[in-house]
């Protein structure tokens, strides 16, 4: 693979035992607290000559490792010869076939294979050396102290924390997969890993690795492919570099669709809509396999698909050609190339593109918008309007001002009809729009369909799917699911950058309901930390801590719509109304008290 970045080695961290007790007179049940990719390592009794041992990340009703977990919930029993010696023992896992085929990315030999457990039981473990057992953490070089995050919701303080699990416990590839099931990068997974990461960690390599890897490698979904045009340009942002956006923007340009489009800007992946011209334009994306040929609309779950006849998690939405969600990417994506353009002086692309994402937003604006009921259709002769049709759009700032109260109101009253990964873009689209007592409420549920959920199911890492019974392949160990790791970052904390590389930095908590919160937010200047008060109806106390080399505009909650002051370490400015909140441009670095 051409890459502009080269990975640090993946590391092993030994993780000892939460607790351990003897379980059917003679096995060692051993838990360790958290699910983790790895492998076990432990001292067998001096006589032992073959070890057996049962690895998983679920308990059955009698708090054994349940041995038909179902789903993709992982279990093994694995038997192993030993010599009988004193020496500890490490566990080799057979390859599955289910993660190890051509397209999955395989585990460096100097590790050997992983699987993700909790769990241990070890038979004929009296004998075993209790202080020698431990779980083999395999991970990618992570610091634990670059993030932090605490608030009045204990419900979002634990799932905050599973959040964070996830994206240290899925970087055991040493490139993003989706879980262990196939271990295969996709381009929509892999951007919500990406922002979660970069809330959690100063460290960019990782995705950028991963994102090169995805353009050459790229999966069948349509939205997908626009992906990588995200992935790299909120890798440029975040990381301040250019270089790889320099030495792959022609399969940026390609992977917007562009050369899908019909004459109004509209892109279809539809084989039957394509035209002569269309089919001359992507034939050569094809043979170079910068496109797949089987490439289709994915939306989110299918019904049907999964869910034993149920109706997946699309909000029935009506797939057409002509797709409302898949042009919204296309316009986003077209938005970003302009910026990427901008960003590398190439001042002619940067209108070009710029000009398109006016067209197509136009357009879209034009033919599928429902002015009866306030909402987007699914698409062109569509007359079903679904969440996603809906949230995408506002998500990515393509919704005229006059009519984001009806959407709005539309999303809202549709709840969680999403996927884990759907919910990430639902966040995004509400806290944006200044919703964030809703996306609290969604954020921090305690239904079926909510991150407590899988809490409550007893992952420990977020599942690829609200439940079972929505996903019946679902697994225990998915970081498309962990939207909550990057935002809270983003945006209860308000943290995001304005300028490449942070630079120019906007912080901007949307507190909802909570009482208090304090975050640690990494960047590549340094950490930014924000701690607030929130009295809602009276005051809004914000401390926050900027590092050298970074000016932050800074935004706080207006408690009246007259007051336009802020007060910064006790010193009055000149403040900016903009909606809701009072901003103060170019604080710079250091402590501050804004008021």
């Amino acid at each position: 693979m051409n890459s502009t970045t080269e990975l640090k080695d993946l590391q092993e961290t030994l993780m000892p035992p939460r607790h351990t007790r003897i379980v059917d007179r003679d096995t060692l049940f051993v838990d360790f607290g958290s699910a983790v990719f790895g492998t076990l390592i432990f001292t067998p009794g001096p006589k032992t000559k073959l070890v057996v041992v049962h690895l998983g990340e679920k308990l059955d009703d009698a708090g054994r490792i349940d041995r038909d977990p179902g789903a993709t919930i992982r279990y093994r029993r694995i038997e192993q010869a030993v010599e009988p010696t004193d020496g500890p023992c490490r566990l080799n896992i057979p390859a599955d076939k289910r993660n190890t085929g051509p397209c999955a990315i395989l585990m460096p030999e100097a590790i050997g294979e992983v699987m993700p457990f909790r769990y241990a039981e070890i038979e004929a473990g009296a004998a075993v050396d209790r202080d020698s057992i431990r779980q083999v953490f395999v991970h990618y070089p992570f610091d634990d102290s670059a993030a932090a995050f605490d608030c009045s919701s204990p419900v979002l303080n634990q799932i905050w924390e599973l959040c964070k699990h996830t994206i240290k416990a899925t970087t055991f590839c040493g490139v993003y997969v989706d879980g262990d099931r196939e271990r295969i990068p996709y381009e929509g997974d892999a951007y919500i890993n990406q922002l979660g990461h970069y809330c959690m960690d100063h460290e960019y390599d990782f995705a950028r690795y991963s994102h090169e890897y995805m353009l050459q490698n790229p999966t069948w979904c349509t939205e997908w492919h626009m992906h990588s045009v995200m992935m790299a340009w909120i890798d440029a942002l975040y990381s301040g570099e250019t270089a790889s956006l320099a030495a792959f923007y022609d399969e940026l340009c390609v992977k917007t669709l562009i050369d899908f489009a019909r004459p109004d800007g509209l892109i279809s992946v539809d084989p039957k809509l394509r035209t002569p011209e269309i089919e001359a334009r992507i034939e050569p994306h094809f043979r170079s396999g910068l496109i797949k040929r089987d490439i289709r609309d994915v939306l989110d779950w299918p019904p049907g698909s999964f869910t034993n006849g149920g109706t997946g998690e699309r909000d029935n939405h009506e797939m057409l050609p002509i797709n409302t969600v898949t042009n919204a990417f296309h316009c986003h994506t077209l938005g970003l190339m302009a910026k990427v353009a901008g960003m590398l002086g190439r001042n002619g692309d940067r209108k070009y593109f710029a000009g398109r994402a006016r067209r197509v937003v136009a357009r879209i604006n034009d033919i599928l918008f429902d002015n009866s009921r306030g909402a987007y259709i699914d698409g062109e002769g569509s007359t079903h309007s679904s969440l996603h049709s809906n949230m995408f759009m506002l998500a990515f700032d393509l919704v005229p001002a006059e009519r984001k109260p009806s959407v709005i109101d539309f999303i809202k009253s549709r709840g969680m009809a999403c996927s884990v990964y759907g919910a990430q873009h639902l966040l995004e689209a509400l806290y944006s729009s200044g919703e964030d007592h809703y996306a609290f409420e969604l954020m921090t549920a305690t239904h079926d369909r909510s991150w407590w959920n899988m809490l409550r199911a007893g992952s420990t890492m977020t599942m690829e799917a609200w439940d079972v019974k929505y996903k019946n392949n679902l697994d225990w160990n998915h970081a498309w699911g962990a939207a909550p790791a990057n935002i809270v970052g983003r945006y209860l904390l308000g943290v995001r950058p304005v300028e490449p590389g942070f630079v120019k930095t906007i912080i901007q908590p949307r507190p909802g309901p909570l009482q208090f919160a304090t975050g640690r937010v990494p960047t590549p200047l340094g950490p930014v930390t924000v701690a607030f008060q929130n009295n809602p109806g009276s005051t809004f106390a914000l401390e926050v801590t900027i590092p050298t080399g970074m000016t932050a505009k800074v935004g706080t909650p207006r408690r009246d719509s007259g007051a336009d002051t802020l007060l910064v370490n006790g010193d009055a400015v000149e403040s900016k109304p903009q909606e809701d909140y009072l901003f103060c441009d170019h604080v710079g670095p250091g402590r501050h008290v804004i008021s």
